[in-house]
């Protein structure tokens, strides 16, 4: 016959110890806003280059003007992407997308 005598609890887990929260309002996450919000700021306020010059090599103001502000949002995106990257990992939080498999 099987020994069906209970066996010893598992040791008890301590809880962890109380943390203070950490703020979700830093200064890196405005810096990230305000690069964020730029580039909407500049392209909704028409009538700041709602005109033909100055041209540059034949294309009218107008359309040079919103073409630099693609490759400017674009870099704006990156430098708030890695400043939002680099806070989280010294706050030790992960990013969430890449953990759904672990």
């Amino acid at each position: 016959m099987a020994d069906t005598a209970p066996s010893a609890p598992p040791p008890a887990v301590p809880p962890p110890a109380p943390t203070t929260p950490l703020p979700l309002v830093t200064p890196t996450r405005v810096v990230c806003a305000v690069l964020l919000l730029a580039p909407f700021a500049a392209l909704l306020w028409v009538n700041s280059y709602a005109r033909v010059g100055p041209a540059f090599i034949g294309i009218p103001f107008f359309y040079w003007y919103q073409l630099l502000w693609v490759v400017v949002s674009a870099a704006f995106t990156g430098i708030a992407y890695l400043l939002i990257r680099r806070e989280e990992s010294r706050r030790g939080v992960g990013s969430g997308a890449g953990e759904v498999g672990r």
